[in-house]
């Protein structure tokens, strides 16, 4: 899984500005910052969560960053940290951050009505654009 992954979710301005209350309620941040601007009318709420994993002895950070606009809400997730694939690391039995992040997104999205989209970054469409051709 990629290290950055970005969302576009689409919906009533007002259901799309309860999304970050909503999501920083439900999982804790142990670092948040917002933002409104009034020449635009759009909020931005960056959120850091961590989690540390007994098992592998590491600390895993996710750091959310939301623009919310009366049109929609561009989410942005940077995963940081913990061990990727290292010699002898086992899968926890722990949901990790990211996964509780996405999957509450998802579920908010899919609650209320609202259309989520997954951005792909450039380089894995020119992966798939490779392996389709080949």
């Amino acid at each position: 899984m990629s290290s950055h992954l970005t969302f576009l979710v689409y919906g009533p301005t007002e259901t799309l500005l309860r999304m970050p209350i909503k999501l920083f309620s439900a999982i804790q941040p142990k670092y948040k910052y917002e933002y409104i601007s009034r020449a635009d009318q759009k909020l931005i709420a960056v959120a850091v969560f961590e989690q540390f994993e007994k098992q592998l002895n590491v600390t895993s950070t996710l750091t959310c960053v939301i623009e919310c606009s009366p049109e929609s809400n561009r989410i942005e997730l940077y995963k940081s940290g913990g061990r990727m694939g290292f010699r002898g690391s086992s899968v926890s039995d722990q949901k990790s951050i990211e996964a509780e992040v996405v999957s509450y997104i998802s579920d908010f999205s899919k609650r209320m009505g609202l259309t989520l989209r997954e951005e792909v970054a450039e380089e894995e469409k020119e992966k798939e654009q490779e392996e389709s051709t080949s």
